[in-house]
């Protein structure tokens, strides 16, 4: 890819501006020019993109679709920004594709949006590529041409749009057509207005839905289609736009979540890696760029395009094009096991809502204002984010952004489904990547405080009721508490959509996780009742700490503060450790084990995974199995010089466990006090 001089005066952190950003696009255009001219079904035409690799559930012409559709917002964001331009011929070979798969004659045609449901998403993705080249591919449209693809787009008009972020896929096409003159039902807007509302949380952050669905969606869905929507209203149906108190609403939402979502990005550039269709990866800049647009918030756009920037580049330095140009399904490199059941060959391209910066002209300051540094590059970042219950702890030191989560699991308190990998696990970060063994194998191994049965299985914690938050000006502290279950979902074959699975479940007692952070340490306090004679009886507490990745098995590391009962490993310049702190209620000192567990081809960071973690077992036989308390020391840090995580600033805290309380004496002398109820 050629890519023009780096400006280290304007960009000093990445080097980059806008027109390095529009050299990737023609870049990711260009490579799919040779997959052009079919759409999984017979008769040859350019109405999509055939990718290689593995189908969606929907089937290859679905997947071409999907393709088109959303590549088609890239080449509309790159004409449109440039005032129409189009050196590369883009919007002549959309146009054919357009006139093809619209065509109800065509064996090749795409299929309607009333007879897939995929294709209702795609379609608001042709709608705002419509409406941002208006003057420059619509406008030359016969009326015949016009009516025929507004015919296409009519067959969304009453259909089933489920309560998450597909609403505002149903508002932006009912609006474009609204602007050509055809008569939709005002219900379907309203609906998406007053659905909106409900997703709403605090400090400006969205849940997909009526779960505790926090994710990438909220940024690059819920924030970014209602302003998108609103500009083409603005443009072509202006008659439609709401109030301006609820224009205002969004953006002052907006800015109050990306002061959470600036801090949520590693200094490497990565997102954090969580939540489901991570495989559209720089689509999380999306935001961002709306911010700039729209006057959000006040996160300078210096910082603003440092973000996004450094996004694209963390993504393009780890691989993640193919040899051909296209965008991998993975994160870096491929990495099928990442896709959901509705993920096909083309669903990456979704990636396009991250290049919406392409829409402001050079003169905006997102482009001509100096790079600013990134919370975490600025200092250490301790936040409270409390919509998802997160605990947000960035070391400058390592550049890594980790979060402790006591409130996000996809699911409803109560809720009887095994843990989503990517929703419910107790830690994620920038650097790290929950295993990924496919939708039947989600038994947590890492990042986990949670009970063995007898068979030596982990516990799950989704359904998990939120306790604390805060932070005491010393400390983040979080606690959720969930009573145990094991849930045999082997014979499901549901959908995969990033959820938990449903099985037969087996209850045990309750636990309750509460984790004190500061820096890159977290003090992890599992406190477990009483099992009750009709509850399984666990036979061990597990605390296992962050998944390290790496090309070469990560090596077993026993760090120079270790205790008896430590367990650390390192990789890709990372120490991940668990060292036992206290264990009351337990069996016997000498019956603590320590260890790593092992697999492989089960993570996008990197071939081998490990993680540590130590196991206090219960008392066995015809004792009781009386209430239990847990204490352990959990990090995750860049290794220093002598292979050790941290340096001075980020000692290791000192804990004192009497009974049922807690103290932890942090580095520099602060402290913080716990009562285990």
């Amino acid at each position: 890819m050629a890519l023009p001089p780096p400006d280290r005066e304007r960009s000093p952190r990445t080097g980059w501006g806008r027109e390095h950003w529009a050299a990737v696009a023609d870049h990711l255009l260009g490579s799919l020019r040779p997959f052009a001219g079919a759409t999984g079904s017979s008769g040859g035409g350019h109405a999509g993109f055939a990718l290689p690799g593995p189908a969606s559930r929907y089937g290859p012409g679905s997947d071409a679709l999907e393709a088109f559709a959303r590549s088609f917002v890239l080449a509309a964001v790159r004409v449109a920004g440039d005032g129409g331009a189009d050196p590369h011929g883009f919007l002549a070979s959309y146009r054919e594709g357009l006139l093809v798969g619209t065509d109800p004659a065509r064996p090749d045609r795409w299929p309607r949006p009333d007879e897939l449901a995929q294709a209702r998403v795609e379609a608001a993705s042709l709608a705002l590529a419509l409406d941002l080249t208006r003057p420059w591919l619509w406008a030359h449209l016969a009326a015949d041409e016009r009516a025929r693809v507004l015919d296409w787009f009519a067959t969304c008009v009453g259909q089933d749009y489920p309560p998450i972020n597909w609403v505002w896929f149903r508002a932006v096409v009912e609006t474009f057509l609204v602007a050509e003159g055809r008569e939709v039902p005002a219900e379907g807007l309203r609906d998406t207005l007053a659905r909106h509302e409900t997703f709403t949380r605090a400090d400006g952050w969205l849940s997909d839905g009526d779960e505790r669905a926090f994710d990438h969606y909220g940024g690059w869905a819920l924030h970014y289609y209602p302003h998108l929507w609103a500009a083409q209203a603005r443009r072509s149906a202006p008659h439609l736009l709401p109030d301006p108190e609820v224009e205002g609403a969004w953006r002052t939402r907006l800015g109050r979540y990306l002061e959470d979502a600036v801090a949520l990005e590693g200094a490497d550039g990565s997102p954090l890696l969580q939540g489901r269709s991570l495989v559209y990866r720089m689509a999380a800049a999306a935001p961002l760029w709306v911010a700039a647009a729209t006057g959000a918030g006040d996160v300078a756009p210096g910082v603003l395009r440092r973000a996004a920037t450094g996004q694209l580049q963390h993504f393009l330095a780890h691989g993640c094009l193919d040899e051909q140009g296209l965008l991998s399904l993975g994160w870096h490199g491929p990495f099928p096991a990442m896709k959901q059941d509705y993920t096909g060959p083309g669903s990456t391209y979704w990636a396009a809502a991250g290049f919406y910066g392409l829409l402001l002209p050079t003169d905006h300051p997102v482009w001509t204002e100096v790079e600013g540094p990134l919370p975490v590059e600025a200092g250490d970042v301790r936040r409270l984010v409390r919509a998802p219950g997160w605990l947000v702890s960035g070391t400058r030191a390592d550049g890594v952004v980790r979060v402790l989560n006591h409130g996000t699991d996809h699911a409803l308190p109560g809720d009887d489904r095994t843990d989503a990998p990517l929703y419910a696990r107790l830690g994620y970060s920038t650097a790290t990547s929950p295993p990924l063994t496919g939708p039947t194998t989600t038994a947590p191994a890492d990042s986990a405080a949670c009970l063995l049965d007898e068979g030596g299985a982990p516990s799950h914690r989704s359904g998990m009721d939120v306790e604390e938050l805060l932070d005491d000006g010393v400390a983040l502290r979080g606690s959720s508490s969930v009573r145990a279950k094991w849930v045999d979902d082997a014979d499901v074959t549901s959908p995969d959509h990033a959820s938990g699975r449903s099985g037969r479940v087996r209850r045990g007692p309750r636990v309750r996780t509460t984790s004190l952070v500061r820096g890159s340490w977290e003090v992890r306090v599992v406190a477990v009742d009483a099992a009750a004679p009709d509850e399984v009886r666990p036979t061990a507490v597990r605390v296992a700490g962050w998944p390290l990745a790496g090309e070469e098995p990560p090596a077993r590391h026993d760090a120079p503060s270790g205790g008896a009962h430590l367990a650390a490993v390192t990789a890709a310049g990372l120490v991940s450790s668990v060292e036992l702190v206290a264990a009351s209620g337990a069996a016997r000192a000498d019956a603590i084990l320590s260890g790593v567990h092992r697999e492989s081809g089960t993570s996008p960071l990197g071939r081998h995974v490990a993680v540590p973690h130590v196991d206090a077992p219960l008392p066995e036989g015809d004792r009781p199995a009386g209430a239990a308390l847990v204490v352990a020391l959990v990090r995750l840090a860049g290794q220093d010089a002598d292979g050790d995580g941290g340096g001075e600033a980020d000692e290791r805290p000192a804990v004192r466990v009497e009974g049922r309380r807690v103290e932890v004496l942090w580095d520099g002398g602060a402290r913080s006090p716990l009562e285990v109820p």
